[in-house]
């Protein structure tokens, strides 16, 4: 797809400027920045520059994403508190959001902050290292619209719902396990799209009951029309465990709305009854733990580090070279790309350069150009 590395410097003052011509406060954008970018940093593209464009300018520009973000603190006790986003930058509202649980756990040693009315917040793994930069326990999920389907059933229901968990550790890399409680999720089909690769066998249900295959634009169609869905983690039916996915799906579903009267399921589909975009209205929940309030962060980076290196050091299997611990392969991501730059493919690029061309940016070149 004539992917070109970008430094990063420059495409992170590109971002941040972009953000703030599209109305976004300096701080805030750099916010933004930071969110985006640390998935192009892991190699989660499907969560970075991808999205830049169509999942947060567009967005703004529809109406339905406020730059401005009206961070409110509707409910708040020592250990917990209720945030009201008000459709403003769902990166903001979560680096707030988790910063305040942060800041509980550090004074009490637990901290919770739920979220109502947010938008999409970026990868969830971001929050999680944000807790365990700070000798924290991170644990957090977000609801998303309805793409993904129960066990036994078809309809696209609930979200990727991500549940996410950060352990800090004496490696290089705290273990941070960040996916979807889906097999794959809408970020990964948009980016099959944009490098024209179909679908993964499994990874799509249709109306009759069988897995969606070929091609990923046409999948992506299918379930945003309501004729496919997603398949939790598992997959179809029950016998490779696809009820555990669903489960752990719903209990993100129900953290992301019942503690902070959040919308969820179908209210989430960005459209009204006559197909109008609205704001998402989506739900988050924070949880920070500190290890001080235990036995020291030290001790736990130690021993977290002693029990996933227990792990790596068992028996390989036949045919593979090693084991992996989470988080540890975007680590090697990084290591590879923090000297080569951001990967941006063809369509990423045209969509720079009309979000460059548009705001006036043209102090701005690229190594495309």
């Amino acid at each position: 797809m004539g992917r070109v590395f970008v430094p990063w410097d420059l495409i992170t003052n590109f971002v941040t400027d972009a953000f703030v011509g599209y109305g976004i406060p300096e701080e805030d954008a750099k916010i933004c920045t930071d969110v985006l970018l640390e998935a192009d940093k892991r190699g989660i593209e499907s969560h970075g520059c991808n999205r830049f464009k169509p999942i947060y300018l567009d967005r703004i520009k529809a109406g339905i994403q406020q730059p401005v973000t009206n961070f409110e603190v509707v409910k708040e006790t020592e250990c917990t508190a209720i945030v009201d986003g008000h459709d403003g930058m769902g990166q903001v509202i979560g680096y707030k959001a988790n910063q305040m649980a942060i800041d509980k756990a550090k004074k009490y040693g637990l901290g919770m902050v739920v979220v109502r009315n947010s938008c999409h917040y970026g990868i969830a793994g971001y929050y999680a290292s944000q807790a365990c930069d700070q000798g924290c326990i991170g644990i957090t999920g977000t609801n998303a619209r309805p793409s993904v389907a129960p066990t036994f059933g078809v309809d696209g229901m609930f979200g990727t719902n991500p549940l996410t968990i950060g352990i800090p550790t004496d490696e290089d890399f705290d273990f941070v396990i960040d996916c979807a409680t889906s097999i794959t999720q809408n970020g990964k089909i948009e980016y099959y799209e944009r490098i024209k690769e179909d679908v993964h066998p499994g990874t799509i249900i249709g109306r009759d009951g069988k897995e969606v295959l070929g091609d990923a634009g046409e999948a992506l169609k299918m379930i945003r029309n309501g004729t496919a869905a997603l398949t939790t983690l598992g997959g179809i039916g029950e016998a490779l465990g696809g009820y555990k996915g669903y489960g752990y799906a719903m209990v993100v579903e129900l953290l992301s709305a019942i503690l902070q009267d959040g919308n969820y399921g179908k209210a989430l589909n960005g459209k009204d009854e006559n197909g109008n975009l609205v704001p998402y209205h989506l739900g988050h929940f924070f949880i920070a733990i500190d290890t001080d309030h235990f036995l020291g962060e030290k001790f736990t980076r130690e021993k977290a580090g002693e029990i996933i290196r227990s792990v790596r050091n068992s028996t390989v299997a036949p045919g593979e070279e090693r084991i992996y611990t989470a988080n540890e392969k975007e680590h090697e991501v990084w290591l590879y790309r923090k000297d080569k730059g951001v990967p941006v493919t063809e369509p990423v690029q045209k969509e720079i350069l009309q979000v460059r061309d548009e705001l006036g940016l043209t102090q701005y070149k690229f190594p495309w150009e």
